[in-house]
């Protein structure tokens, strides 16, 4: 397969004969286009339609042997530079929300890492219904873009919302998301994510609620655009992001040793890890017994990473603040203590933006520039305009 492959989703509806324009488009632009399309589908358009355009073969059976496939939706979903469901019916909506997995197209969509382009097309009833509504914020949330629907002539003869979105539209999403594939390719770039832990005893630590979310997302972005990715972790609960590698941590200390390990002249270094500000002065050999109404715990700075790290040449920085009061204020002083090329703040007491959300809003702050707003989004979402702004408005900070 070539290195821009699209994998197209095609459901039950009838708008599906305008899945032919779109494969037609992305073919035309020397994209490697490979259809999935569910046994409802087949009713409205045929496989061999798609087979004449895409020079492939069709995955509609869970079960069919391909020939030039090995679990033809495992491979297909690594191979995916964008997964595009055009149409996507009410049906599909609520499968990918939900995790089901019972045909090809969505137990495709479960092993994807790809962006995913979500192309509605219903009755207006369908579109509005809550349910649907509650499903389509869900993909949103987990950073799905959707393209449409638009409002028209619909299928059953009267008008309203729920009609496909005009297929030139929904090929400009899918090339926008393919260009940025490839645009980080030779960059190095390392992302800290997550807490750190100060150990009090052998059983109890000082720590923070951060989940490493968003330190996990720009990972995985980073490394979906083609960066070479290394991953400094914290102790969190989630899976690593594939093609990244990742380096286990649990104190500050530690975090900096293995940070000043993997930095290299000319990468970006990332420091979306909510690291201690303190730490115990001393961390008691065996477990504290209870005994004593009051305990005294004695604490002292833990140690400031981008302070101590010795910067390779050329390394930009983006520093992470997050805050519960004054945030542009705080964060415009924290840029400028940090020597950092550009800030990332967010108040994390408000809904939406806070620790273990998968949402988040953000200012972007860089030096001699007015705050930029970045409106709650998924943090999948938000990580991609991180990218966007280290590639494009970067230079790093004369040390």
């Amino acid at each position: 397969m070539s290195e821009e492959t699209v994998v197209l989703g095609v459901t039950g509806s009838i708008a599906a004969y305008k899945a032919l324009d779109v494969a037609s488009s992305l073919v035309q632009r020397g994209v490697t286009v490979r259809v999935v399309m569910t046994e409802s589908a087949t009713r409205f358009v045929t496989a061999l339609s798609f087979e004449s355009i895409t020079h492939h073969p069709v995955l509609i059976d869970l079960w069919a042997e391909q020939p030039d496939l090995n679990v033809s939706h495992i491979r297909l979903a690594q191979a995916a530079s964008v997964v595009a469901i055009v149409p996507a019916t009410a049906n599909i909506i609520a499968k990918a929300a939900l995790g089901l997995g019972d045909d090809a197209l969505s137990s495709l969509l479960l092993a994807v890492r790809a962006p995913i382009v979500v192309a509605p097309a219903m009755n207006t009833a369908m579109w509005t219904n809550p349910a649907t509504r509650h499903n389509v914020e869900t993909l949103r949330r987990l950073g799905a873009t959707f393209v449409g629907p638009a409002s028209g002539y619909l299928a059953e003869g009267s008008s309203g919302e729920g009609r496909l979105a005009e297929p030139s539209d929904i090929v400009a999403a899918i090339t926008a998301l393919i260009t940025r594939t490839s645009d980080l390719d030779g960059q190095r770039i390392v992302v800290t994510a997550g807490p750190t832990r100060e150990p009090i005893d052998p059983v109890r630590y000082i720590s923070n609620r951060s989940s490493g979310k968003m330190g996990y997302a720009i990972a995985e972005a980073a490394a979906r655009r083609g960066a070479s990715v290394t991953l400094v972790s914290g102790p969190v609960s989630l899976q690593p992001p594939d093609g990244v590698e990742t380096i286990p941590v649990t104190t500050a200390e530690e975090l900096l040793l293995a940070v000043q390990a993997h930095v290299a002249p000319g990468c970006t270094l990332v420091m979306a890890a909510a690291v201690a500000d303190y730490r115990p002065s001393y961390a008691f050999s065996s477990k504290l017994k209870r005994g004593h109404d009051d305990i005294s715990l004695p604490l002292t700075p833990a140690v400031d990473v981008l302070a101590s790290l010795q910067r390779p040449p050329g390394m930009r920085v983006v520093a992470f603040a997050a805050e519960t009061n004054d945030l542009l204020e705080q964060a415009t002083a924290k840029l400028l203590a940090k020597k950092a090329d550009m800030l990332v703040a967010n108040d994390v007491s408000e809904v939406g933006a806070g620790f273990d959300s998968d949402t988040n809003h953000v200012w972007l702050c860089l030096p001699g520039k007015e705050p930029e707003e970045v409106p709650v989004a998924p943090k999948r979402q938000v990580a991609e305009v991180i990218l966007d702004r280290i590639l494009n408005q970067l230079e790093p900070v004369q040390q």
